[in-house]
């Protein structure tokens, strides 16, 4: 397996640990709120005293935190050693380096790694394995983690067929072209916010869209922006594909929010206990659309 070091310097790879090193000074309690609300309503839980929970691809650690103020036993590993620093960070500042709550790193793609952490009652990777350069092979490792009658809370990029594939151009000439990787960004962040703010300021709430986007995940619109048109390795995936890739393996949907056949991550919450057909239908139909 090479080194994130070198697959940095090739261009290979995204510093995602260097952008989430950038949103930690915006963390506060009203986005570590934010997060452990959408927290409680992705797993159906008011809260997680007694369970165990990992954070594969920690990122900013920001969720890592959540789970901890739900009260987990948590366990947040990342591929980017500057995204593990981050999660210290986190830990130090808002949870007193909690001996709960362990940051290290480690890889989705090594099973062995995997093997050696056990098994926990929540299994949290949103957006994350999509960026590993082998993302099938990265969903199947995961599944040995979740504990009988644990969950899997995964986020995977939506396949857009021809516009993924131009994406994935976009996202190689970012990492191997640094002069142009502001260009990018600010072209990029004025592509999707164009709509939005105009329809802000012609209903006379100019700048609603940003604000309500931090209400969402607690997260940072630029820094999104930034991780996204810089995420790479980039794989998509269509949500039947996610779905049946599970089912055959024995988790089973739970939850399912699509972003309806456009840009961003499809959402899933599976766990080992089998649903009936019914149940699986309601929980389609409640999320929204599923065909892409």
């Amino acid at each position: 397996m090479k080194s994130h070091t070198r697959e940095v310097k090739e261009g290979n790879r995204f510093e995602f640990g260097k952008n989430w090193s950038l949103f930690l000074s915006g963390i506060d309690e009203d986005r570590i709120r934010v997060a452990v609300e959408s927290l409680q309503q992705y797993l159906g839980v008011n809260d997680l005293r007694g369970k165990t929970f990992v954070d594969v691809g920690c990122g900013s650690g920001l969720f890592s935190l959540a789970a901890r103020r739900l009260g987990a036993r948590v366990h947040s590993f990342d591929y980017d050693p500057e995204s593990v620093a981050c999660g210290r960070e986190l830990r130090r500042r808002f949870d007193n380096d909690s001996s709960d709550w362990t940051v290290e790193e480690g890889s989705a793609l090594d099973p062995e790694y995997l093997k050696s952490l056990g098994t926990f009652d929540v299994v949290y990777s949103w957006g994350v394995l999509h960026h590993t350069g082998s993302m099938w092979q990265a969903l199947e490792n995961v599944i040995g983690l979740v504990a009988s009658g644990g969950k899997l809370f995964i986020a995977i990029y939506n396949d857009q067929g021809t516009i993924s594939r131009r994406w994935t151009a976009v996202k190689k000439l970012y990492n191997r072209a640094p002069a142009l990787r502001f260009p990018i960004s600010f072209l990029t962040a004025a592509h999707f916010l164009w709509r939005p703010m105009l329809k802000d300021i012609l209903k006379g709430r100019p700048g609603a869209f940003i604000s309500s986007y931090r209400n969402r995940r607690g997260m940072s619109y630029w820094r999104d922006i930034v991780d996204w048109v810089g995420g790479y390795p980039f794989e998509v995936a269509k949500p039947e594909q996610i779905i049946h890739f599970y089912r055959d393996r024995g988790l089973w949907l739970r939850y399912l929010k699509t972003c309806g056949g456009a840009l961003g991550c499809n959402e899933f919450v599976f766990d080992s206990t089998p649903n009936s057909p019914s149940e699986t239908s309601r929980h389609l139909v409640s999320t929204g659309q599923t065909n892409n």
